[in-house]
């Protein structure tokens, strides 16, 4: 007799959830005060997106060898380190974006006043200013009132600037943003998910 049961993931809770559409990406969130709309006012949008973005955090795991085991022992692998990065796809090419974007930049704004223009310029070295205290995804998860939070600390775009520009189109800047530890927070590793209660 044929087995006629369905196996599935799906369940009761599965339309709560889910997280939706591309969300928004923003530089310096406080959780403490910020919302959507208070961010937003503040200035610490990162800008419309086209291809939205994504979060990764990968742990670098090493097995310790021990003789007389053959493969892996529980209780004997380490974490070596994290890497952590958070992108987005940034539609608006604005003085900040393309500033963010260069990672080690800064922006001349008198020296061109006259011709109307601002200056952006690279740097050879990263000093602390470069960094971006954090970078912060918000995105809606279905079923919850509140939105989804997740945060990369110590941020910097290491990928830095590629600008592509072809007719009926628009230039969309790609940024991956790196997350890097606090010298007084070593055993932290630089990313917080924030995920709404019930």
């Amino acid at each position: 007799m044929a087995n006629k049961k369905m196996y599935s993931g799906f369940n009761d809770k599965t339309a709560e959830n889910l997280l939706l559409d591309a969300g928004a990406f923003f530089k310096n969130w406080d959780m403490k005060t910020d919302d959507f709309d208070k961010a937003v006012a503040a200035g610490k949008l990162l800008g419309a997106t086209r291809g939205g973005g994504s979060f990764d955090a990968k742990p670098s795991v090493r097995a310790i060898d021990v003789d007389g085991v053959k493969g892996v022992a529980k209780g004997l692998q380490v974490i070596d380190q994290w890497d952590v990065s958070i992108s987005a796809n940034i539609l608006e090419v604005s003085v900040e974006t393309l500033k963010t974007s260069l990672a080690a930049s800064e922006i001349d704004t008198e020296s061109l006043d006259e011709q109307g223009y601002q200056k952006i310029s690279a740097k050879n070295f990263i000093d602390g200013n470069d960094y971006i205290d954090n970078v912060t995804f918000v995105g809606k998860i279905s079923g919850k009132d509140k939105p989804i939070i997740i945060q990369v600390q110590n941020a910097m775009n290491v990928d830095g600037l590629s600008l592509s520009v072809k007719n009926k189109d628009e230039a969309v800047i790609a940024m991956k943003f790196t997350g890097s530890y606090d010298a007084s927070k070593l055993d932290e590793p630089p990313f917080a998910i924030y995920y709404p209660k019930a």
